[in-house]
């Protein structure tokens, strides 16, 4: 069974963190979903999750994928790109060339762990994500889903059908 863990944080952006879940599921992987506690957290539109464990307790060699959403700029993005396991749980996805699906703020945890340098990415438009990931030496462009060896990121959840499609490319559906 591959097996899938989801980086995110109070104020995820909801659909940003279901339909990956919901389309894995589907295909029977088995989905974790990290947050900096193991406490309830909420979306921006009104649902919630249970983590199934902290972004501490998480062990990258366990899982085949790593997705890390979005949400507003002041939420769950804000909360994660700031967590060091959560970098080096990037890290080690990034070292063993193992898929990474990112969309919407999601990225910015991908700048602070340091493995956009000469990297094609997107992001959404605003609120500096575009500007950090160059600073960080990433190639940003605008387009509804970006895909760059490992990596697939999209702008934001309208791009979400596109985001899952390649995301399920990669990892052999």
């Amino acid at each position: 069974m591959k097996k899938a863990i989801v980086l995110t944080a109070d104020k995820f952006e909801d659909m940003e963190v279901y339909v990956p879940i919901f389309r894995l599921l589907e295909e029977g992987w088995q989905v974790d979903v990290a947050a900096p506690k193991k406490i309830e957290i909420s979306g921006e539109n009104g649902y919630s999750l249970m983590p199934d464990k902290t972004i501490d307790q998480v062990n990258p060699d366990y899982y085949d994928l790593l997705i890390i959403p979005g949400g507003s700029p002041d939420g769950a993005p804000a909360t994660v790109r700031k967590i060091k396991k959560a970098q080096e749980i990037t890290n080690s996805f990034f070292e063993k060339n193992k898929p990474v699906a990112s969309i919407c703020h999601g990225p910015w945890t991908l700048v602070e762990a340091d493995v956009v340098k000469g990297r094609r990415l997107t992001s959404y438009w605003h609120d500096g994500v575009p500007e950090d990931i160059k600073k960080a030496g990433g190639i940003w462009e605008d387009k509804d889903v970006v895909v760059d060896g490992n990596l697939v990121t999209s702008r934001h959840p309208m791009d979400l059908p596109f985001f899952m499609r390649e995301v399920m490319k990669m990892t052999g559906k």
